[in-house]
């Protein structure tokens, strides 16, 4: 359907990810949301577009620098301020914040929720919030949570459009969400205010997020826990990485920790408490308990299946440790490690314990994340192996949680100025 509809009037939710285009007709960008300004006595104007413009990189593109909105493209001057974008408070977001709220009617019939908001264009490059998509909420005993009938109303029939609700749902706003990848949605819910970044945790599905926590830096990640339930809070803390868990867990108050791994299933938990003895910045602190591990009998064809499983971050899955029975970390002895290229190059029989590769040494628990930054540089790996000073394979450390160890805290908020200026320093350090 045209996003250009009869009377210039544009759906949101349908210009959500459409592609922002220069004058040669080259791709900039891709709208993530709506920039709005409400103001008394008149209707809400639309300023312009959030723009994404590369990976967890947004930045505003005024309206007054949009010359053409159709079907499938926004097209520019060609101007565009590559500063991120920062939202002032007399600025509302049309996606994060207007989709799902409870509004009023003002005949009387009730609440509504909002599912789209139109706008329309009255002048070149003037327009404004015309007509909201509503769906109606019918009272229940529990409060208004059974789904209605859908129309649509102008602004004007509805009041509560600017009154937040920390209970407001998110899912309208997840269903725009749904192809992210776990650190894209992780940065758009960083962007959030808090009470929606808390209303979107609390109706995505455990696995997802998980991978979302893993990747939130530790004040967003702790103010989404603390606010589930205890038990939701326990089941998603089971499904995270081991060391990601104890990551969370140690940023949490004791009393809550403690309650909260005593709600988890009991080989999580022991997973997790194992980690949390190691100093910070350790090799043991860092590393995951549930790296691929198997036994020098298992075949090629056995581990990459063990690769193939959805559950395997891509750090981990380059490499598959071999060890003595038990294969559960802590295990019996390691012998080595195979490394998947070397497994493709293998018929599917081949035992891995005749292609192991014994030439790599192993870090210790103790080892300071420097040491280990050295080793995985050293041997061009993504992930190394954690033995005990008995020679047995306590877990792995990968890449990406060495980098995350090594970044500034507030790496999330940097633009691009930012880190170029920190690129250069150490270039020229």
């Amino acid at each position: 359907m045209d996003l250009a509809t009869a009377g210039k009037r544009i759906y949101i939710g349908r210009l959500a990810g459409t592609s922002v285009f220069d004058p040669l007709g080259d791709r900039v960008g891709a709208v993530h949301d709506v920039v709005v300004a409400f103001r008394l006595k008149s209707a809400a104007n639309v300023i312009g577009f959030v723009v994404e413009v590369g990976p967890r990189k947004r930045v505003f593109l005024p309206l007054t620098r949009v010359t053409s909105i159709e079907a499938g493209s926004v097209i520019t001057t060609g101007l565009l301020n590559m500063r991120s974008f920062k939202q002032r408070p007399i600025e509302t977001l049309v996606l994060s914040e207007l989709f799902d709220r409870v509004v009023t009617m003002n005949d009387g019939t009730g609440q509504a929720r909002i599912v789209d908001v139109a706008m329309e264009r009255r002048r070149p490059r003037d327009w404004v919030i015309s007509k909201l998509h509503v769906q109606r909420q019918r009272a229940t005993a529990l409060g208004f949570s059974r789904r209605g009938e859908t129309l649509t109303v102008s602004v004007d029939e509805i009041s509560g459009l600017l009154k937040t609700d920390s209970n407001q749902s998110a899912t309208a706003l997840i269903q725009h969400t749904e192809d992210m990848r776990p650190a894209d949605l992780a940065d758009f819910i960083h962007d959030l205010p808090r009470e929606r970044q808390i209303a979107v945790a609390q109706q995505l599905p455990d696995a997802r997020l998980a991978d979302v926590l893993e990747e939130l830096g530790d004040d967003d990640r702790v103010a989404i826990v603390t606010a589930l339930e205890a038990k939701r809070a326990a089941d998603v803390l089971d499904v995270m990485q081991p060391d990601d868990a104890a990551d969370l867990v140690s940023e949490l108050p004791d009393a809550q920790a403690q309650t909260l791994l005593a709600l988890m299933e009991p080989e999580e938990a022991a997973d997790v408490r194992r980690l949390l003895v190691y100093e910070e910045s350790t090799a043991g602190s860092l590393m995951t308990t549930e790296p691929i591990i198997l036994g020098p009998d298992a075949t090629v064809a056995q581990m990459l299946a063990a690769a193939r499983r959805e559950d395997i971050p891509t750090s981990l899955a380059t490499v598959a440790f071999i060890v003595r029975p038990p294969e559960e970390t802590p295990t019996g002895q390691y012998l080595g490690m195979v490394h998947i290229q070397r497994a493709l190059r293998e018929p599917p029989q081949t035992l891995l314990g005749t292609i192991l590769d014994h030439d790599i040494e192993a870090a210790s628990p103790d080892d300071h994340v420097a040491t280990v930054t050295r080793l995985l540089a050293t041997y061009n790996l993504t992930v190394f192996p954690v033995v005990d000073e008995d020679g047995h394979l306590l877990g792995a450390v990968s890449v990406d949680d060495v980098l995350d160890e090594l970044l500034p805290e507030d790496w999330r908020d940097f633009d691009d100025e930012v880190t170029d200026r920190m690129m250069a320093r150490s270039i020229d350090g």
